[in-house]
């Protein structure tokens, strides 16, 4: 699928449905968090949890970026799930929305950096980069992360890293590749 400079209904509809897909699975990862939050609080790691899991909370925009490969589409797929996670009832609340915003531009920041060109490994890894720093940042002034001992931060970087690529590298490639294999979507080469 070569990069196109307008939507196209069937573009919309794949981004509704990734929205509506994850905005679900976000339900119930919100019970996995909390059961983790709960099993390493006694070591201190509570905020682990968040880490380990982020990817998978990050992984629409960055899905939706590399299938859709339209200027936006990582930023807008992420926040409709965030809309649909919020809408179900999730515990965050309309917060929610905000960390949509925050995810999903992160991702759509990858694509931005290598111009929209690359849907490949180089891209992949860049969204995973990009939405590891600016999830990163936004951590540090809302959640306080700035607190937190060096070695604690650096943890934590990297853990989310790992998620990230994971989720929205391993997993998002995966699944385009099956979805191409299908004919589901038009060519991705």
């Amino acid at each position: 699928m070569k990069w196109v400079k307008s939507w196209y209904l069937n573009d919309i509809i794949l981004l509704a449905l990734i929205g509506i897909f994850f905005g679900a699975i976000f339900m119930g990862t919100n019970f996995v968090y909390n059961v983790l939050t709960a099993a390493l609080t006694p070591f201190g790691l509570s905020g682990l949890a968040n880490e380990l899991l982020l990817g998978l909370w990050c992984m629409p925009g960055m899905l939706a970026g590399y299938l859709i490969r339209l200027k936006g589409s990582a930023t807008l797929g992420e926040l409709l799930a965030a809309t649909v996670e919020m809408f179900f009832g999730g515990q965050w609340g309309i917060t929610t929305l905000i960390s949509g915003v925050v995810q999903g531009f992160g991702a759509e920041l990858g694509y931005i950096v290598t111009g929209y060109k690359h849907y490949d490994w180089l891209g992949l890894t860049a969204a995973a980069a990009t939405t590891t720093v600016v999830t990163f940042g936004w951590d540090l002034a809302r959640n306080g992360y700035y607190k937190l001992q060096l070695w604690l931060l650096i943890l934590y970087v990297v853990v989310r890293f790992i998620s990230m690529f994971v989720f929205g590298g391993l997993l998002t490639k995966a699944i385009t590749d099956l979805l191409d294999r299908s004919h589901v979507l038009k060519s991705t080469h």
